[in-house]
Parts: C-alpha cells; sequence; structure tokens
C-alpha cells in the first residue's frame, strides 16, 4: 500500500476530488498554504494499492495542469521622494507537488 500526500492549488481541487472519486478512491483534504505566492492550496492524503497507484497519479497528471497567471509585485523607487510601483510579472502556478509514501502498516478501526 502506498500513502500519496498531494499539494494541489485550490483552484483545481474540486476537479480533481470528484474525478478520484469517481474512479473509488478515497481522500482526506487539508487546508494549506503555499510560501512562494502565499496562495490557498490543499493538501491531500490517498492510501491507494500499489497496482493502482499508476491511475491515481495519471488522474492527477490530468486535472492538476500548470498555467501562467500575471501578479503585480510593488517595486520601490529610489530617489527624492520613496514610492512604490506596482510591475506585472509573470509566474507558473498550478499542476500538483505529490510525494508517494510506503505505507508500513494500516489499520482501519
Amino acid at each position: 500500500m502506498k500513502m500519496v500526500v498531494a499539494i494541489v492549488q485550490d483552484k483545481d481541487v474540486s476537479k480533481l476530488l470528484e474525478r478520484i472519486t469517481q474512479a473509488g478512491f478515497g481522500a482526506t483534504k487539508l487546508a494549506s498554504s503555499g510560501g512562494f505566492l502565499r496562495s490557498g492550496n490543499t493538501t491531500l492524503l490517498i492510501g491507494v494499492e500499489e497496482e493502482k497507484l499508476e491511475a491515481l497519479l495519471e488522474l492527477i497528471r490530468d486535472t492538476c495542469k500548470q498555467r501562467t497567471e500575471m501578479l503585480t509585485q510593488v517595486q520601490p523607487i529610489i530617489g527624492p521622494i520613496d514610492a512604490h510601483v506596482p510591475v506585472p510579472i509573470e509566474v507558473t502556478v498550478g499542476g500538483a507537488t505529490v510525494f508517494v509514501l510506503d505505507v508500513v502498516q494500516f489499520l482501519k478501526v
């Protein structure tokens, strides 16, 4: 048995949960937040039999696609007066960070 820990952007999590539930997988949903953009993320804990692991990973790959978004970053201007000018930057968001862990023991009590 494997434990899949998938960190998914909030925009993708509803669709992913719907797809994995339809495929017969169960998941525990934990709210989390990212460090880089401090955007909302969801961490999913999914227990899966080893022979079904690749099917689950394929669902995650198909659902959680990377995309680019424009964000406004404030840049300071140093001069006679201190000012901050918003500068748009393009960043890559989305996708998923997935960890696959071996499960030593599984109990359902």
